[in-house]
C-alpha cells in the first residue's frame, strides 16, 4: 500500500497550518524537517512535546525524520555531527518513528569524489552500525554536491556499507538535476528502494514542476515500484516556489497543485493509496 506523506515545512512553518493543509488533501503523515523556522534537531524539548501532542490529536504520524544528518562537508569534524545524530535517534524514539532520512556528505567543489570515498564509507558505516543497535532505518537520499549524487556512487555506498539499516530514498528530481539518466538509476537502485520522494524537475524549464510534468518519469517509476511489491511512503517534496541547497518551499496554494498531481498519477495508474 502506498502511504502519502509530505515535507510539511514546504507548506508553512506553522505546525497547525501544516496539519490543516495536509488534512484537506488527505495526507496524514509528515516527513518532519522543521516547524517554527527551526530544524527538527534544534527544537526545544517543549516544542517537541507540543508537536507530538498536536500530531496525536490530529491522527497524524511521521513517515520519517527529515534530518540534515550527512549534510556537512566530508572534511568537517565528524564527532560533533555524531552528537547531532544521537539527537536524531532520540527523537526517533520520542516520536515512535524509527526512520531517519540522511545524506552522504558534501565534497569540496572540483574534487574528484574518489579522493573522499574511504572517508564517506567509514562515516556511513558508523552511522549504519549505530542505527542497527538502535533498531532504526536510515534512508539515504541522493542530492547534488554530495558523494551520493549519481546512481553509481549511491550503489557503491549501499553495497559497500551493506547494512540492513541503510537503504535508498529515491529522489527523481535530484537525479535529473545532476544529469543522471533516470532509467539506469532506477534499474540499478530499485532493489534498495524503501522510500520515495515525489519531486520532479524539468530540464527544459530549469525548475521543479508538479509530479509528471518533468523528466523524473514519476508515473512510470511509481507503477513499476508498486508492481514490484513496493509497500511504503511516497513523500511530497515539491520545491515549486523555492529550491535552495538546504531549503525548499511551495506554499499552501502551490502545494495543492503538487498534491493533486500526485493523486492524479496514482489514480491513473490504479495505485491504491492512503
Amino acid at each position: 500500500m502506498i502511504r502519502l506523506s509530505a515535507f510539511a515545512d514546504e507548506i508553512s512553518q506553522d505546525p497547525r497550518e501544516q496539519i490543516d493543509v495536509l488534512t484537506r488533501h488527505g495526507v496524514k503523515h509528515i516527513e518532519f524537517r522543521a516547524i517554527h523556522g527551526t530544524n527538527v534537531l534544534d527544537l526545544s524539548d517543549e516544542q517537541h512535546r507540543e508537536f507530538r501532542s498536536m500530531l496525536g490529536d490530529a491522527g497524524f504520524g511521521l513517515s520519517a525524520l527529515g534530518s540534515p544528518i550527512g549534510k556537512i562537508k566530508i572534511t568537517d569534524p565528524f564527532e560533533p555531527h555524531l552528537d547531532r545524530y544521537a539527537k536524531a535517534l532520540d527523537l526517533a524514539d520520542f516520536y515512535g518513528c524509527p526512520r531517519i532520512r540522511i545524506f552522504s556528505f558534501y565534497m569540496p567543489a572540483g574534487d574528484d569524489p574518489t579522493i573522499h570515498r574511504s572517508a564517506v564509507m567509514d562515516r556511513m558505516s558508523q552511522l549504519a552500525d549505530i542505527a542497527v543497535e538502535r533498531n532504526v532505518a536510515l534512508f539515504l537520499e541522493n542530492e547534488k554536491g554530495i558523494y551520493g549524487d549519481l546512481a553509481d556512487r549511491v550503489h557503491d555506498l549501499l553495497t559497500t556499507v551493506d547494512s540492513p539499516a541503510l537503504s535508498h530514498a529515491f529522489d527523481p528530481a535530484n537525479y535529473v538535476e545532476v544529469g543522471q539518466s533516470i532509467d539506469p538509476a532506477w534499474t540499478l537502485l530499485k532493489p534498495f528502494l524503501t522510500h520515495f520522494h515525489v519531486k520532479d524537475y524539468s530540464e527544459a524549464q530549469h525548475k521543479n514542476v508538479p509530479a509528471g510534468e518533468g523528466d523524473g518519469q514519476i508515473p512510470a517509476l511509481l507503477a513499476d515500484a508498486v508492481g514490484g511489491g513496493y509497500d511504503g511512503f511516497v513523500v511530497l517534496e515539491p520545491h515549486l516556489t523555492v529550491a535552495e541547497l538546504s531549503y525548499g518551499f511551495t506554499g499552501p496554494e502551490r502545494f495543492a497543485d503538487a498534491a493533486n498531481a500526485l493523486k492524479r498519477i496514482l489514480k491513473e495508474k490504479s495505485i491504491p493509496f492512503a
